[in-house]
């Protein structure tokens, strides 16, 4: 992991040439030139917060400047570290914005080259792997020669396919568990009659249940049969009166 990290280098390197391209920039003004030159000493100096607030400076004299925007969006680098672009107000989240919007609009290939560049690289610090390759790949168009992004590329394939593989495994891990899960929980309308110890077997019910119809019936019979000889009684006794 250190040798990774070792090798994902942020904007430093870059700045400097980008200072003498703005000090010849026929299109930006005297201020503009000098806010840029100062933040570029206080960069040198790590003192990335007051390095901030001279390329703002110099965006508020001339908002297209490209190298302006590229050196903020490095102060604001040096500032948040590897933290989470998407966490709140994190310096990161502008930084990634500023160097998104150059990929598209600068003219200067070198620009959009290390904009993809560091792209790439805020993309690997957060695991986020298929986008790093995108980026790294976006600065190898722009520059072939490239040899820290084509490195940074194969790094992030290897831990592309290193992060499927575990992705996989677990899936299948999952599966299995669910299977094994299935197998020993059987629902209960399929699980097979239990029958209690001392309790009696469906055949026994069925008897016992035989013998009390038998007997209802019986009983049935025998009240139907005196009720019948009490009704021929009283007939008899009707008719014998004058």
């Amino acid at each position: 992991m250190n040798r990774i990290l070792s090798l994902l280098l942020l904007l430093a390197a870059s700045t400097s040439a980008f200072t003498a391209y703005a000090a010849d920039d026929d299109n930006s003004t005297r201020k503009e030139r000098n806010y840029i030159r100062e933040g570029n000493s206080l960069y040198k100096e790590k003192r990335y917060a007051d390095a901030e607030v001279a390329y703002r400076k110099a965006l508020e004299e001339n908002a297209m400047s490209d190298i302006a925007m590229y050196n903020l969006a490095a102060s604001l680098i040096r500032q948040s570290g590897t933290a989470d672009p998407n966490s709140g107000n994190n310096p990161m989240a502008e930084a990634q914005q500023l160097l998104q919007g150059l990929t598209q609009s600068s003219r200067d290939m070198q620009i959009v080259e290390n904009a993809f560049y560091n792209l790439g690289n805020m993309a690997f610090n957060q695991q986020q792997y298929e986008q790093a390759i995108n980026m790294y790949k976006g600065a190898l168009r722009k520059n072939p020669d490239n040899d820290k992004a084509r490195e940074n590329l194969r790094l992030a394939q290897l831990k592309r396919q290193e992060q499927q593989n575990q992705d996989q495994n677990q899936d299948k891990k999952d599966q299995d568990q669910q299977g094994d899960k299935e197998k020993n929980e059987k629902p209960k309308d399929q699980q097979p009659p239990q029958q209690q110890q001392g309790g009696i077997s469906d055949a026994n019910a069925a008897k016992i249940l035989k013998t009390m119809e038998n007997e209802e019936n019986a009983t049935r019979r025998k009240v139907q049969e005196l009720k019948k000889k009490e009704e021929e009684s009283s007939r008899r006794r009707t008719g014998n009166q004058w």
